[in-house]
């Protein structure tokens, strides 16, 4: 995050009507401006109706900017209104802390000048301006006593009300930028601001003075900044005694309330967090049963597959399903959303619909299909001894999958009634595999399925089956019965790379003449039929892909340090929305990446009158992530419910794996912020989805899903169990994990 300043001459203040201000000035009014994240407006408006008074250097704010900031000497603003005393004023200041005061002395911004406003067509100006000059003029050694008993009286209390004053002139600053935004998220949209505005302070003292006398630690302000500062404010007057400062601050309150057109906006903290449970329900709908956080689950083919695969999703603890268009048809999507809403009826749990607009994703092409062969492979230890047998699946062509509770290695669709109907427990079924070896399979159980009946079989040697392998029942004195396996899918083709190979990537598939993509020299080949890719890379700029070093068909590419346009919404994208926008409670906009994106949105829901659909940014770039605020600001402007995904796979590859553990954090700090809720993604519990056992680290990270409105988890052949995994994660209440802690017995102290 950078800054720019703006360094303007305090011209005027008007406090009432007939009642003039004089001023004298050392050095220049500093306003912070957030840029690359938030580059909001260009000029900016001092907030006239903040009343702060501060008090020597205690009040000179380090900024989190570059070298070229300008920096002046004292800072001293003196005011006198007519008839009045002289009293010292002060504003927020962005000053380098290591610049010493010879270098602030050489600075060109630095001045002595003494400025005086006064209406020059006014008739006493001269006499008038004489006169307070005689009483402001001060000689140098008396304005550095000035400044040194000042200093004498630097507080934390000093320090809080400087951070406070820059919020505010932030706040006022973007006020046409917040006018902007749907009413509904005013109140957000100025949190958000004050928590960029503070993010822009280098306040890490002021943190370790607040935490030494147990205040407030400025790291879990997000939702509510204003009034968590203005509360911290208001507990260090309310224990400071000495007469001055109760002189100079007894008429400053809360500023917790605030106007904003004909709208009042109340900033307190239980109106901010009202607003964060709200604008989680809008989109992801009420939690039951005193939950924590929403399970979302991606499903696709398989939904159709299994009748039963979505009642037992629910029933672990899903609330949320995602369907991905970049996969599949409408004609599939009706089928699972008919699904997902007649199983929530049923239950009377609610559930809501998520369906991804597929974007202008960059993928590598289809590789040619390997052969249609499976391969069964019996678990060997060391020695090469079995020790245990591998699990085959054996059903009627056109039935769904095995029950999940039994996860066969390999599932074989048979076509032969006959022959399936004398199959029974203990009947072996023997076959030629591809290489001509003979194999056994005994059948263990059988099981009922949908429109049909299947078996369970096991194979204690390696055998390669392929489309149209015989299976054969030998009885005594009759005639073998016959089935043929049918419906093999190929084997998917993978380009194996090594440190040194060389891999060309082409527009098209024109070039490609064998069936397996690698070449005898060490060279492979892959396509890519976008021709954003080729327009958008130099020379010497990286292309990276998310599979490491096996890549295979429509995996994804990215190209972090290419300047690439992307067109907001595909031609794709604009025909499903029409199917989104009539069918889901949410769609998904991959690959944000610029303002404009939004902007297109905002215009093609208008279009479909789509006020209550709600939105979900998938922050998957690294523009995505640089322009996150600008982003939400934008959404903003619309009614619809607005939540965030943090879609974590794209992004390691585009900004590093290194860093995304601090982009998860800022990411989720700024939704915090702006009161949008946030949903976590990409490889949750990825070794239980997949495997069925999950690793030490999946379940830390599952946790920290906590901090979320909602987790998502992939599609898996344990997905079933990785959700009710993580719904006891999720939802564990902590009384219960103390209540298993026995209290530490302390030993007797040793004589």
């Amino acid at each position: 995050m950078s800054c720019e300043v703006w360094n303007e001459a305090f011209i005027s203040m008007v406090i009432n009507e007939g009642t003039r201000l004089q001023l004298m000035m050392i050095g220049a009014v500093s306003v912070c401006s957030i840029t690359e994240q938030t580059a909001l407006l260009n000029h900016a408006k001092f907030p006239d109706s903040t009343s702060v008074v501060l008090y020597g250097n205690s009040t000179f704010l380090s900024c989190k900017f570059g070298p070229k900031v300008p920096c002046h000497k004292d800072h001293i603003l003196l005011s006198q209104g007519w008839g009045q005393k002289l009293t010292p004023r002060t504003v927020a200041y962005g000053m380098p802390p290591e610049q010493d005061d010879a270098q602030r002395r050489s600075s060109p911004h630095f001045t002595d000048d003494e400025v005086f406003i006064c209406p020059e067509d006014d008739e006493c100006f001269e006499e008038q301006r004489n006169k307070t000059a005689a009483s402001l003029v001060q000689s140098s050694t008396e304005l550095q006593a000035t400044v040194a008993k000042l200093g004498n009286q630097e507080s934390l209390l000093d320090k809080l009300k400087a951070v406070q004053l820059h919020i505010l002139a932030m706040e006022q600053w973007n006020a046409s930028r917040i006018k902007t935004c749907h009413r509904n998220y005013s109140a957000s949209a100025t949190n958000l601001l004050h928590y960029l505005a503070l993010k822009c302070l280098d306040i890490d003292q002021i943190k370790e003075e607040l935490s030494s006398i147990g205040l407030l630690t400025l790291e879990t302000v997000n939702p509510h900044v204003l009034s968590s500062l203005s509360a911290c404010i208001q507990m260090l007057i309310g224990s400071r005694s000495d007469s001055l400062l109760s002189q100079t601050c007894s008429g400053e309150g809360l500023p917790v309330h605030k106007k904003m057109g004909n709208e009042k906006l109340d900033l307190g903290m239980s109106s901010m967090m009202k607003k964060v449970s709200s604008n989680r329900d809008l989109l992801l709908g009420t939690l039951q049963c005193q939950k924590m956080a929403h399970i979302m689950v991606t499903v696709g083919q398989e939904v159709v597959e299994n009748d039963t695969h979505i009642t037992d999703l629910v029933n672990s603890g899903a609330t949320t399903f995602r369907i991905n268009c970049a996969h599949g048809n409408p004609e599939l999507w009706s089928k699972i959303i008919r699904m997902v809403k007649r199983c929530s009826q049923l239950l009377e749990k609610p559930c809501r619909i998520l369906m991804d607009l597929a974007g202008p994703k960059l993928r590598t092409g289809r590789l040619k299909d390997g052969p249609c062969v499976v391969k069964i492979s019996p678990k060997r230890n060391a020695f090469g001894t079995v020790v245990r047998p591998s699990k085959v699946w054996l059903t009627p062509q056109g039935t769904g999958p095995p029950p999940p509770h039994l996860a066969p290695d390999v599932i074989l669709y048979v076509d032969g009634q006959e022959f399936l109907n004398k199959l029974q427990v203990d009947s072996c079924v023997r076959f030629s595999d591809t290489r001509g070896k003979r194999r056994t399979l005994t059948i263990l159980s059988k099981y009922p399925v949908f429109s049909g009946v299947g078996f369970m079989a096991e194979c204690s040697k390696t055998a390669y089956i392929e489309s149209g392998t015989s299976l054969y029942i030998k009885e005594k004195g009759r005639k073998s019965s016959v089935g043929f396996v049918v419906d093999v899918p190929p084997v998917e083709q993978f380009v194996r790379l090594r440190v040194g190979d060389l891999l060309i990537i082409s527009r098209d598939s024109s070039d490609e003449q064998d069936t397996s993509p690698s070449s005898a020299n060490g060279t492979h080949k892959i396509t890519c039929p976008s021709g954003y890719l080729f327009d958008s890379v130099k020379p010497g700029e990286p292309i990276s892909f998310d599979d490491g070093t096996k890549l295979g068909s429509e995996k994804s590419i990215n190209i972090p340090e290419s300047d690439i346009r992307y067109e907001g919404l595909t031609s794709k994208d604009l025909r499903d929305l029409d199917f989104v926008a009539a069918h889901a409670d949410m769609v998904g906009i991959s690959f944000v990446r610029d303002v404009r994106d939004i902007v297109v949105l905002r215009q093609e829901l208008a279009k479909r009158k789509c006020s209550k659909l709600g939105i979900v940014l998938k922050i998957e770039t690294k523009g995505g992530f640089e322009k996150l605020p600008l982003l939400v600001l934008e959404a903003m402007k619309s009614p619809n419910p607005l939540g965030v995904m943090i879609a974590r796979g794209d992004l390691a590859v585009e900004c590093g794996w290194e860093k995304l553990a601090d982009i998860q954090e800022e990411i989720i700090s700024i939704c915090s912020a702006a009161h949008v809720p946030v949903i976590l993604a990409t490889q949750v519990l990825e070794s239980l989805v997949k495997t069925g056992v999950p690793s030490r680290a999946e379940i830390t990270d599952a946790a920290n899903g906590r901090r979320a409105s909602c987790v998502m988890l992939n599609k898996g052949k344990h997905v079933v169990k990785a959700v009710s995994t993580l719904d006891t994660i999720l939802n564990s209440q902590y009384t219960r994990a103390k209540a298993e802690l026995k209290p530490l017995m302390l030993s007797s102290p040793v004589n």
